[in-house]
């Protein structure tokens, strides 16, 4: 069933170095957070390593949270100052709108 949404609904998306998902998870609900998807992946990049003749990629989280516009841009801000670029998190985070949902029962704290 289809959930019409009155308020400004973002998809937080939070990409960090593997390993530092909770963390990252944790300073967004210190920001209004109320739950997250966490996902393993790996960067395609310039940067890998070749140990003992084994290429191995940057290990990846990626971290979703759905919640409202002033919620995302809080934990946006909260997380760039804990956990951002300049951490060993290395953090980057953006939002996408969401217009509409189905199977997701969204309660904004």
């Amino acid at each position: 069933m289809e959930q019409s949404l009155e308020k400004d609904i973002r998809a937080l998306h939070i990409i960090t170095n593997a390993g530092f998902a909770d963390e990252v998870v944790a300073i967004a609900r210190e920001a209004g957070a109320s739950g997250a998807t966490i996902m393993s992946g790996r960067g395609e990049g310039p940067r890998y390593e070749v140990f003992m003749g084994i290429t191995l990629d940057s290990e990846k989280d990626l971290v979703l949270c759905i919640t409202e516009k002033a919620v995302a841009q809080k934990a946006m801000q909260a997380i760039n100052e804990k956990a951002g670029r300049k951490t060993p998190a290395h953090s980057i985070c953006y939002t996408t709108p969401i217009d509409q949902m189905i199977g997701v029962s969204f309660t904004p704290r």
